[in-house]
Order: C-alpha cells, then structure tokens, then sequence
C-alpha cells in the first residue's frame, strides 16, 4: 500500500490531491508540504496541511505554497486572503470589515490585470 510504503520511508514522495480530502489520511512522516493548486476554499487547504501535522509527526513541516504569477491561481490566493479578513470580522463582531461577494469581485477575478 503507497501510504504505508512512504510512512515506513520506503518511498521519498508521496503525491495526493487536495480532492481526496476526507478520508481520514495521516502522513506523519511528511516533513515538505507543497501545495500548487490553489483552492477557492482555504480550509481545503488547511486539512491539506494538517494532514502532515498530526499526532505522532516528529518533524517540522514546512509549507509551501507554488503560485504562477499573473494567473487566475493568483488571483485566487489573494481571494483567499480576502475570505479570511471576512470571516475574522465576523468572528470579531467587526461588522464594517464584513462585505459580500460582488459582482466587482466577479469582475476581478475574471480579469487580466
């Protein structure tokens, strides 16, 4: 089994896809995370992460996020950045840093620049 196989340090790399989120899979012996596929949602990400840092991981995981510049994948990072000062605010009760996905945004997302 490949899971096991790279756990046991039998194989130096294992590749997985933010889709298979879920499933309950640990890979404690991860110490590199990279992640080159940005996700509209930054949670799928974060379980991505937290799947190397779990009970029984005895390293340090770095993360690394690979983003080509001037791409839609780039304009969703910062979307993501966006999406987290929402939800602090709403989590904070700081209702003026509170504002709805707009057709601007849309916009935004869409264009070239």
């Amino acid at each position: 089994m490949p899971v096991v196989q790279f756990q046991n340090g039998e194989v130096p790399l294992f590749l997985i896809s933010l889709k298979a989120r879920g499933t309950g899979l640990n890979l404690t012996a991860a110490d590199t995370v990279i992640l080159y596929d940005p996700w509209w949602n930054p949670a799928v990400e974060n379980q991505a992460i937290d799947r190397a840092r779990r009970i029984g991981q005895q390293k340090a995981v770095i993360v690394y996020k690979l983003v080509a510049a001037g791409t839609i994948e780039e304009k969703m990072v910062e979307m993501q950045a966006r999406k987290g000062d929402i939800a602090r605010s709403i989590l904070t009760d700081d209702a003026e840093g509170i504002r709805t996905f707009t057709a601007d945004d849309l916009r935004w997302v869409l264009s070239k620049d």
